[in-house]
């Protein structure tokens, strides 16, 4: 059976080069990482690793030798030897984004102890200031690039098609990498079992499973409601409550503009704190990203001045690494998952926003994480098939047979499928659509009945009947 490729090996065959300064030959690499993979895999990652520039080459053949390209940050750290009781040094290696030099000087800053670092308020003309369509975070040749690689491959087609098309995988991915970025310790698979089957994972903390969900609820809106999702008020304020549901400890202050003073932890930055203020930015900061033309500068633009304002008592950057998709998804472009964004880069260069004013760290780990969800959802499109053409066409009216069926605590049986569909659908769509109602039913569960627009005690009280067969 092949062997299971773990999801970060190109990450660590990066990690593993980088403990070789200077150079390490493929003999030497897959001898430390033959648990992992193949040799033959192993030549393919490092193909895709040079042409993505994320390392070099010097030699030829058995001579060649393999360097990293600044992806990764190799630091190291003094131990000592206790067999021969002398001093060496190990290297400790910490996975990075590729870095520009601006990049870089925000870096240096903000790794240093949180004493040396001056205390910094928010200052209103950072927001002001900016001009849409004048002022710019992404240079032109970033967007040509970022529209260059996440431009749907079939043209023009309805706003959220995109996103619909690897709506499972993007669930999974979104609802994970954010969750994450946040300290969430679910893995992948865990993430996956909870949004597929409902299997909250042993030993967890609840509100990490909450956490999922609540991506999970507010993903599945801004892909449902393509359409009609925008830079509002509405949109963020739903978007908050969805991502904010049953983790505040008031719940009157999911989907609100905060009215109280909050404080960041890890940074020498105080926010905004009079409620009039706060209000009369966010709403200038949705105004302004609605106003900007550019699809990657409004992401961009929401990823840095959500956080910044701070207008939620708590989940601010799960807004905006949300937010930051309404425009990718409307437009068709790919989405943006985040997925094997390091941590630890993503807080530093929220860091630099916050304490600088100074974009061009997070516009590094930016462009990167876009860069690494392109590569994967390009790969996924080629191995999906092409969606239902009814199942797309009747979307709408499948929700409502789903729910009727549920909210009516009705037997999941053709007969009744047909009655409720035969009113909904033209004749010559009825028969494909009963089966897949059909099929929906079979399949429904605790962790996507949001999907139905259901609420978790309807499908409760409708599950007796469809465990007791019809379906």
């Amino acid at each position: 059976m092949p062997k299971k490729l773990p999801e970060d090996l190109s990450l660590r065959i990066e990690a593993e080069i980088a403990r070789h300064p200077d150079g390490i030959g493929i003999d030497d690499l897959h001898a430390a990482l033959a648990d992992l993979l193949s040799r033959r895999t192993l030549q393919r990652r490092l193909g895709e690793l040079v042409e993505r520039k994320h390392i070099s080459t010097t030699g030829q053949g058995k001579a060649r030798l393999y360097r990293v390209l600044g992806s990764v940050d190799v630091s190291l750290t003094r131990t000592e030897a206790v067999a021969s009781g002398t001093q060496v040094y190990a290297p400790e290696v910490e996975i990075y984004v590729p870095i520009t030099p601006a990049g870089r000087e925000i870096l240096d800053y903000v790794r240093q102890p949180i004493q040396h670092r001056k205390p910094v308020g928010f200052d209103r003309e950072f927001i002001e200031a900016y001009r849409p369509n004048e002022t710019i975070y992404l240079p032109p040749e970033i967007r040509e690039h970022l529209h260059n690689i996440g431009r749907s491959p079939h043209g023009d087609r309805p706003a959220g098609t995109y996103a619909r098309d690897i709506l499972g995988r993007l669930l999974i991915d979104l609802s994970w990498a954010s969750s994450r970025l946040e300290g969430n310790t679910y893995t992948r698979l865990d993430t996956q079992n909870l949004i597929e089957l409902g299997q909250a994972a042993e030993g967890k903390d609840r509100r990490e499973a909450q956490m999922i969900l609540n991506h999970k609820a507010a993903i599945e809106l801004l892909v449902e409601q393509a359409e009609d999702i925008g830079f509002n008020t509405f949109t963020f304020f739903n978007l908050h409550a969805l991502l904010s549901e049953n983790m505040l400890a008031n719940p009157n202050e999911s989907g609100r503009i905060r009215q109280r003073m909050v404080e960041v932890s890890g940074t020498v930055f105080h926010p905004l704190g009079i409620p009039q203020q706060i209000d009369a930015y966010f709403r200038m900061i949705l105004d302004k990203a609605d106003a900007i033309e550019d699809p990657f500068e409004q992401a961009f633009f929401i990823m840095v001045h959500i956080p910044y304002l701070q207008p939620f008592v708590d989940v601010n950057k799960r807004v905006s690494r949300l937010g930051a998709n309404i425009p990718l998804i409307r437009r068709n472009l790919c989405p943006l998952s985040f997925i094997d964004v390091p941590e630890r880069a993503y807080v530093e260069g929220t860091l630099g926003v916050y304490e600088m004013k100074r974009v061009e760290l997070l516009r590094d780990v930016f462009v990167w994480a876009y860069e690494r969800s392109c590569q994967r959802y390009m790969v996924i499109r080629e191995t999906v098939a092409e969606p239902d053409p009814v199942r797309l066409r009747q979307r709408e009216a499948l929700i409502a047979i789903v729910a009727e069926i549920v909210r009516g605590r009705q037997a999941p049986g053709e007969a009744a499928v047909r009655t409720i569909a035969a009113g909904l659908v033209p004749p010559q769509d009825l028969d494909r659509v009963v089966e897949l109602a059909l099929e929906d039913l079979a399949h429904l569960h605790e962790g996507n009945v949001t999907r139905y627009r259901l609420r978790l005690s309807e499908y409760r009280a409708w599950r007796p009947m469809q465990q007791g067969g019809g379906a």
